[in-house]
């Protein structure tokens, strides 16, 4: 997973002083990707989006009425990259794969995709869960990946796998998601902010596939 886990380094994004004919939302959202990815969310200013977009303040009203509604608008662009890196990880999936096999793959993509992101694109992660939105009930499609799953639903939709394949029991499919959800936050949190930063790469390839290793056998236990 090395190649997922290497981030370039690149200057600050220079002013634009063009944007195309009725593409000024497109510029001043690029312009707030720009930021949350090199200062997470706090780094999401309206007045600095539109100096890089290259327009007055006052024109980026008529697109953001607020700081807020451009960090939403990134947040939900952050999360819907974060859908796709999971997909992609489940994308190595073998096609012939057993039904059980397919369930067990499915869960450790969506985690390592998950662990991945958060290294790869630390700025970026912090604004995905910026914001303390119920995630059971948004069905933004703007936060989805290629699948039209948001990362929420895509975790479920393994889960689901794991009951149709007999490896977890029904009556133990209910909320999960959370308990998968809150082991691997918590290891993303001490990768990009904790005592595990410091050689964050090795420990994510180690220390990750075990805990998603115990993360299935506490979801079997009792099964």
């Amino acid at each position: 997973m090395g190649d997922h886990m290497n981030r370039a380094v690149a200057a600050a994004p220079p002013t634009r002083t063009t944007y195309r004919h009725g593409d000024l939302r497109r510029a001043l959202l690029d312009a707030g990707i720009d930021l949350a990815r090199d200062g997470g969310p706090d780094a999401i200013v309206l007045r600095e989006a539109t100096r890089r977009a290259g327009v007055v303040p006052n024109a980026a009203y008529r697109h953001f009425a607020s700081r807020q509604d451009l960090l939403q608008a990134v947040r939900a662009w952050a999360l819907s990259n974060l859908a796709m890196a999971m997909e992609a990880e489940m994308a190595a999936i073998p096609a012939d794969a057993s039904p059980a096999e397919r369930a067990r793959g499915s869960l450790r993509a969506v985690g390592m995709g998950y662990l991945q992101f958060a290294l790869a694109e630390t700025g970026l992660f912090r604004t995905a869960f910026s914001v303390p939105d119920d995630v059971e009930i948004d069905t933004d499609p703007a936060k989805a990946g290629n699948s039209g799953l948001n990362p929420f639903e895509l975790l479920g939709a393994a889960l689901d796998r794991w009951v149709e394949a007999g490896l977890l029991a029904p009556d133990r499919r209910p909320g999960a998601e959370y308990i998968a959800w809150s082991a691997v936050h918590g290891l993303a949190v001490l990768l990009i902010d904790g005592p595990l930063r410091s050689r964050a790469k090795e420990q994510a390839a180690v220390i990750g596939q075990r805990l998603l290793e115990m993360v299935e056998r506490g979801l079997q236990a009792g099964g």
